[in-house]
């Protein structure tokens, strides 16, 4: 039977700590579904299309070690676990503010399907602090990103916020 997990997010953009989940979940499964979810409601600075791309070139470090599909998503994350046959869905937690959002999450998601487990990645404490959010506030106001988000990440995010 092939293990396969799911990684939800917007990715925008990805960032170290996104990756050091990624590099850690692809030790426990055979595949490795990423999801970009297609979430107009957040007003992420890339498009749909630029995070699929920039999520696909941060994962190739790791695809020796499985399967790794990257896939734009939206609707019901267990909706589109179950679509792929996920029977793990892969988080990452930073503080205790994301622990209590995770936890009601996770309940939530038990009550939709109990064959999918949730598996929870600690942050490594270089990641502790990064957020795709505060990434983008920092590069738009002239400060320095290179220590969250890969050297490539870096460029297209300067571009984006006029920086380049």
């Amino acid at each position: 039977m092939t293990r396969v997990g799911f990684y939800p997010g917007t990715f925008d953009p990805i960032h170290n700590g996104h990756t050091d989940v990624i590099g850690r979940a692809v030790k426990l499964v055979d595949k490795l579904v990423i999801g970009v979810a297609i979430n107009a409601g957040k007003g992420p600075l890339f498009s749909l299309e630029e995070r699929v791309a920039i999520v696909e070139e941060a994962v190739e470090p790791w695809r020796k070690n499985a399967q790794i599909v990257v896939q734009p998503y939206e609707g019901l994350t267990m909706h589109f676990a179950r679509s792929i046959e996920a029977t793990v869905i892969v988080r990452g937690l930073r503080a205790v503010a994301d622990f209590e959002f995770e936890f009601q999450m996770t309940a939530m998601n038990q009550q939709l399907d109990r064959e999918i487990e949730t598996v929870f990645f600690m942050a490594d404490p270089r990641h502790l602090a990064i957020a795709s959010k505060l990434v983008k506030e920092i590069a738009q106001l002239g400060g320095e990103v290179e220590k969250f988000v890969s050297p490539s990440v870096k460029a297209r995010l300067l571009a984006k916020v006029g920086r380049a």
